[in-house]
Formats: structure tokens, C-alpha cells, sequence
């Protein structure tokens, strides 16, 4: 069975950083793609980034220059690093992934950020 375990969130003040970080298991994490998104309070669940098995990534237009997404193949985790955070970064953050046409979900870190 494929598990997702998300941690790094927290309470921050705007302009902070925070990484979180995605611990995978049950799966070839080698060749997965793998998604962040975010769900603001009372919102739907939203894309942030994502890395693809080659490296390559691609990011919302408001994470863009202040989210860098990574992986460690050896550790079978998916980073997220955050840097000047705004308060509409608020959220559970959800790290992704597709097996087998299933979307794989963790079970989310809170990111809160405030003035």
C-alpha cells in the first residue's frame, strides 16, 4: 500500500520560510510524478507544484519565484521549500501522487501565515 506522510508546516509570519517535506513508501518513487496542492480555509483544493521523474517542475503562477519544489530518490521524498510567504498561502498543503489511475493523497500539513 502507497503512503503519503506530509510534515513542516506551521505558524509563520508573512515574509517567513517554511519546507515541507512528503515521505513516500509502498511505491516506486523513482519514476512517480509528484504533486503539492493547497486548500485554503473554505476552498477548494488548488495545484501548487510539481516534479516529474526527470526533474522538471511546474508551478502555480503565485508560487512561481518563491516555491522550489525537489526530491531526494533516496529518501523517496518530495519537498516543498517556501520563501516570502503571503498570507494567501494559508492552508493544509497535500502532497499527491497517481498509481495505477488512483490519486494518492497524504494527509495534509497546516501552513498558516499572519501579519
Amino acid at each position: 500500500q502507497v503512503y503519503l506522510v506530509e510534515s513542516g508546516g506551521g505558524s509563520v509570519q508573512a515574509g517567513d520560510s517554511l519546507r515541507l517535506s512528503c515521505r513516500t513508501s509502498g511505491m516506486n518513487f523513482n519514476i512517480a510524478r509528484m504533486n503539492w496542492h493547497r486548500q485554503a480555509p473554505g476552498k477548494q483544493r488548488d495545484f501548487v507544484a510539481s516534479i516529474s521523474a526527470n526533474g522538471s517542475t511546474n508551478y502555480t503562477d503565485s508560487g512561481k519565484g518563491r516555491f522550489t519544489i525537489s526530491r531526494d530518490n533516496a529518501w523517496n521524498t518530495v519537498f516543498l521549500q517556501m520563501n516570502n510567504l503571503k498570507l494567501e498561502d494559508t492552508g493544509d498543503y497535500y502532497c499527491q501522487t497517481t498509481r495505477k489511475s488512483r490519486n494518492i493523497w497524504g494527509q495534509g500539513t497546516q501552513v498558516t501565515v499572519t501579519s
